[in-house]
């Protein structure tokens, strides 16, 4: 039975992993192992980042609530405690949507928080 070198079958694998790392630096865009080192890195790197895109936003919702919250004399957490006792289910991107864009209507819900409260 003759030999298979399957040459063509390699360099179709080669060209498509070659495109996929095309704008990497140095020898991870033209180099085999290299170009597959970088790009299985890059597969996980990007599955983690999917992860954290999430808490970054989850922040950064949460420092808009406190800057706006404080302006409004209240903090952070006695504005979520006092929502909660109040029974408004409002989730914090929403909250920091208000805060920048609606400021009249953020105000009225630090209110209904304080009068939860009792403050």
């Amino acid at each position: 039975m003759p030999r298979v070198k399957g040459g063509s079958v390699s360099n179709k694998k080669r060209k498509k992993l070659f495109s996929i790392t095309k704008g990497y630096w140095g020898k991870k865009k033209n180099v085999y192992r290299r170009a597959r080192e970088a790009f299985l890195k890059s597969l996980s790197r990007a599955y983690d980042d999917r992860k954290l895109k999430k808490r970054d936003f989850r922040r950064l919702w949460i420092t808009r609530i406190n800057a706006a919250a404080r302006a409004q004399g209240m903090s952070y957490s006695s504005l979520i405690a006092g929502l909660k006792k109040a029974g408004i289910g409002i989730n914090r991107k929403m909250l920091s949507e208000l805060a920048i864009n609606d400021m009249p209507a953020f105000a009225k819900l630090v209110e209904q928080a304080r009068n939860a409260l009792g403050q």
